[in-house]
Formats: C-alpha cells, structure tokens, sequence
C-alpha cells in the first residue's frame, strides 16, 4: 500500500514528537467516538417524541441510558436526553478545536525543522555538491517542496483519524443492524475502488508537477540573478518566452491534479447519497425495524459518507505529493553525499609552514584532474603568489586549502599535522578570504564589515575601514555606515565593494589571508589604494595571492607559475624573470598591453 511506504518515509520526522502525534490522533478519535454516542441517543430521543415510556435499549451505551432514565415521566426523559446530546456536540467541538491546534502547532514545527534541517544541509555538505546542483531547485525544495511535504504530514495524521472514525462509526453501525452495516460497507468499499482507479494517475502528475515548479524556480533564480546580463544581450524577449513556458507546465500539472481531486467529490457524493437511499429503502422494508433505529443508522450513516470521501480525497492528495516527500528527504538524507570531515585537533596559530605534499584533486567524476602531483610549502608571515592562464588550478589550490574540496590523493600539512585532523571552525576562524567576485549582504555596511567578526565594536569596525581606505567613501553617505547598500552591494561601484570587502578581512584579524585575483576588475586609482592596505595588513601575517596582474606581486617571497594542474616555475619575482619560462613570458605581454594602453591614451 502506497500510504504505507508514504509513511515509513516521514518515520525520522514522526519520532521527532512522537506523544504529539499520540495526543492528536486521540483527540480526534475521541472527538469521532463523543459524536457518534451523541448520534445514537436520538434513538431514545424519538421514542421519547413518541411517549414511550422504556427505551428499547439495543447496545451497552443505550442500555446504561436506559438505566439512568429509569421511572422518568416522558418529558423528563426528553430533557435529560436533549442535554446529553447538547453535551456530546459541545465536547466534540472542544476536542475538534483542541485538535486542530495541536495540529497547527505540530505542523508548523515539522515545517521548521525541514527547512533548518535542508539549510543546515547546505552550510555541512561538501561544497562539491552545491556546485553540481543546481540552485534554482536547490532553493524550490526549500522553499516550496517543504511546505508541500509539511501538508502531506498533516494529511497522513487525518487520514489515521479518519479510519478511526469510520471505525468507531463502523462499530455503532453494526450494534444498530449488521445486516445493513455489511450492505454499506460493500457499497462504501466499491465507490472507494472507483475513485482510485479513476484517479490512479495522481503520483505521475505529482511528479510532473515537483519537476515543473523545479524548473520554474531555476528560471527565476537566473533570471533575477543574471538581469543585466539579460538586458545588456536585449534577451528580454526570449527570457519570457522561457518563463512562460515554465510557467505553463506547472499550471498544466496542477490543473491535473486538481481536475483529478475535483472529481472525487461529486463522483463519491451522488454514489454515496444512492447507497444511502437504497439501505433506507431496504431498512424500512424490513420487518422488525423501529423507525428510530432506522432514521438514527441513516443519520450515523450520512455522517460517515463525508469521512469515507475524505478517505479517497486525502490517499489522493498524498499520492499527489509523494513526489515532494521524496524530493525534501534525499536532499536532507546524509548518507549519499559527501562531506569535509572534522578532526579533534584545535588549530592554535601558524607556527611554522602550511605544506603540500604530492596533492591532487579532481571535480565530480572529471576525468581530468584540476591540480596534479602538487608539492610546495607556504612559510609563516611570507607572501606566496601563485600564478598561471585561467584552468590552471590557482583556485583549486586556494579551495583545498580553506577545506571546501578534499585531496582526492596526496596530503595537506599544517606545521607537520594533516589539515584534516583539525577542528574545520578553528582551522578557518583564522582564515580571511578577499576574492574578486566580492559578496555583499542586503544589509548596512556596518552590518558587512562586521561578518568578517561578529563581536566587533564600533571603533574595531571604523579602524578596519580606514586600513582599507573605505573610510572616506562611506561618511560621504547621509547614512555613513548604516547605509544598506542593496542586493550584493548594488548602491556600490566595484572599487567601493572591494574596499567594504577588505575591511570585513581586516577586522577579523587573520593569521592567513587570501587573495583570489583581489584588485583584477579594478581601475589604476582603486587598484593602488587596496594595493597599499594590502601591504599594511601583510606585514602582520601569510599571505596567499592569486595574481592576474603581476605588477601587484613585485615583492612576493614566492611565485608558484601553474599550468594545467602542475608546478612549472618556482621562485621570486626576478628569478622567474631571469628564466625566460613561462612567467617571463606573461610579464613581457602583459609590459606590452600596459605600454599600449599608456600611448593610446596620450594620442
């Protein structure tokens, strides 16, 4: 049974809050069992209309009304029984309201702990794994397919009160007539049958649905992300030819689904409001039957008619969000993706040299490795560049050495200790890292400075920006550093966004700092102002540079030339000059290119 295989699915979230889900299905089941006792004292209520003195007690609960009735006068009788049936209705609603909040309450922690749990997934997965996926569906699942699933949850919860109600209603039902109970049953049980095979295509345009909002959200998240880019190529027209089309496959499968949830309604009402006629007509041909008994089974029996068709709505709707089920738990599942492993050790400072020893590395299943058989040491308190055309593994290194990939084979040493036996959070609290493609929060720039180290004061924070020459640009805002700077730092210029970034390295004090093509985007005037912060702040630890222009790593202790994944040249600025490899090389071009640019502009 597919609600089965549903169900052992959301055990890990089930055992989470395990006397909740107790606590709700026995308040619904109780709320079933007060309305059914409360539907069948109507049987004494309309003997009692009739003046009949005694009630025709046909099971324990009537039999235990009867005996508190006793002698009572016909009236009386009628009073008691109106105010039993009063309480029954009040007490059912109570327990329904106390239902539906301990519902509310459970769903809404369910839903918390899928998103914390799919987020939490991606700040601890290998970052590998957010590389290869893509973060348009990435974001659906969290987003989306979470809420979906939370709704699956609470539809597996109702969908166990509502056997248990046809159970208890079942029950009444057969100490009323079991003859007409076993007729129902048969006839309740073939309308279910149909409605399943004529929805039997649910799970199919589930999953066609869970894919479509995928794509959907992938089409936004380009979209939004690559705006300028869009406009800049005059691609606005085709970009919304791609949305619309996305757009229409996810209002093609919902519509499915919702024509096949739409149909189980009216289909199960004028089959079931049939039934319900014919065992009327049948009980009241029956010799025997009180008009009572007959009118109170009719009535148990129109209340249970709407929690079997509740019954093939929720299997409907589960099997409509199976797909959804299935896409949250693999991606919170953390047996089948790769993860950095933390050791024990605490890393207290550089003492000594961060050394490779023999490391390689390769993305996914690529068969080419982006860093090969790489050996070389990294000093205490040095500058060590590397340098090399664009593939040639600068990045990687830097990757492997901030512990975002693993060496696939070879070792990484910090002061003779493998780096993956330290604690991950030490071993990168002491790293800063100042990239070319800068990320700036939505938020203020004091806000922005201070990630680099939330406990910062306020004067920490203004002494960074000054270091980084930021100072200046900021208090020409009205907000000076509260000004929020937008989307990625959108209210920024680039040299501006370099700057901010520096400043959130400077203020988190870094024994290591890395600078991944830093100044390459940048004009002459911005170039030489980071430039000289950067010289401030790398006489007070180790450096590690990736340099495009090889202007800015004049005065580096060590330049490491790569190319396709291997060491080619080693040395210091006028060593690899004196070469005439591949280094010498890259400066005479790049002399030449800036000689060009200076004489044209002068023409």
């Amino acid at each position: 049974m597919q609600e089965l295989k549903t169900i052992k699915k959301f055990l890990p979230l089930l055992k989470l809050y395990p006397w909740t889900i107790f606590g709700i299905v026995i308040l619904g089941l109780f709320a079933s069992l007060s309305e059914g006792l409360g539907i069948t004292l109507f049987i004494p209520l309309l003997q009692s209309l009739k003046g009949e003195s005694q009630v025709i007690a046909s099971n324990r609960w009537l039999s235990f009304v009867e005996r508190l009735l006793g002698d009572m006068s016909s009236g009386n009788q009628l009073i008691i029984i109106a105010l039993f049936i009063f309480a029954s209705i009040l007490l059912k609603n109570l327990l329904v309201y106390s239902n539906g909040v301990a519902l509310a309450w459970f769903n809404g922690r369910i839903g918390h702990r899928l998103r914390s749990s799919i987020f939490r997934q991606f700040l601890t997965v290998s970052y590998s794994f957010l590389e290869n996926s893509d973060s348009g569906k990435l974001m659906n699942t969290l987003a989306t397919e979470t809420w979906r699933t939370t709704q699956a949850l609470s539809i597996i919860i109702n969908l166990l009160i509502c056997l248990g109600t046809i159970a208890i209603f079942g029950s009444l039902l057969l100490l009323i007539s079991w003859q007409l109970t076993i007729a129902v049953a048969a006839g309740l049980g073939l309308i279910s049958i149909l409605v399943q095979l004529m929805t039997k295509k649910t799970r199919y345009w589930g999953q066609k649905a869970v894919a479509a909002n995928k794509d959907l959200a992938s089409r936004m998240w380009e979209g939004f992300g690559g705006m300028k880019v869009i406009r800049a190529f005059s691609m606005e027209e085709y970009e919304q030819q791609r949305f619309d089309r996305a757009s229409l496959k996810v209002l093609n499968s919902f519509l499915r689904l919702d024509l096949l949830a739409g149909i189980v309604n009216p289909f199960s009402e004028v089959l079931s409001a049939a039934l319900l006629l014919g065992i009327l007509a049948i009980a009241w041909r029956q010799d025997g039957t009180a008009l009572p008994s007959i009118l109170t089974f009719v009535f148990i029996l129109y209340r249970l008619q709407p929690k079997v068709k509740q019954l093939d709505l929720s299997r409907v709707a589960l099997a409509s969000l199976i797909s959804s089920i299935e896409d949250v738990m693999s991606l919170i599942d953390t047996t089948n993706k790769p993860y950095i492993a933390w050791g024990n050790k605490i890393f207290g400072g550089l003492q000594q040299a961060i050394c490779l020893e023999s490391v390689s590395f390769a993305y996914g299943n690529l068969e080419q490795a982006a860093v090969k058989d790489i050996s070389f040491c990294i000093p205490k308190g040095k500058t060590t560049a590397f340098v090399g055309s664009s593939g040639a593994g600068k990045s990687t290194l830097i990757s492997l050495i901030c512990r975002l990939h693993e060496v696939s084979e070879g070792e990484i040493y910090v002061d003779g200790s493998p780096l993956r036996e330290f604690d991950l959070d030490s071993w990168r609290s002491r790293i800063a890292v100042v990239s070319q493609d800068i990320y700036l929060f939505a938020t203020t720039i004091r806000e922005n400075i201070a990630y680099g180290c939330p406990t910062a004061t306020n004067a920490e924070i203004v002494a960074a920006a000054k270091l980084a020459n930021a100072d200046e640009f900021i208090c020409q805002f009205s907000d000076g550093y509260n000004t929020k700077i937008g989307d990625r730092g959108m209210r920024l210029s680039g040299g501006q966004r370099q700057r901010i970034a520096l400043a959130r390295a400077i203020v988190r004090q870094p024994e290591i700092l890395i600078l991944d093509e830093a100044t390459n985007a940048l004009d002459s005037i911005c170039e030489h102002l980071i430039q000289e912060a950067l010289d401030t702040l790398s006489q007070k630890c180790t450096v590690i540079a990736i340099a495009h222009r090889l202007s800015t790593i004049e005065q580096a202790d060590q330049i490491i030339v790569l190319d396709r994944g291997k060491i080619i040249e080693q040395g210091s600025f006028e060593q690899l000059l004196e070469q005439q490899g591949l280094f010498a090389r890259l400066h005479r071009l790049q002399y030449r290119t800036m000689q060009t640019q200076a004489n044209q502009k002068y023409l």
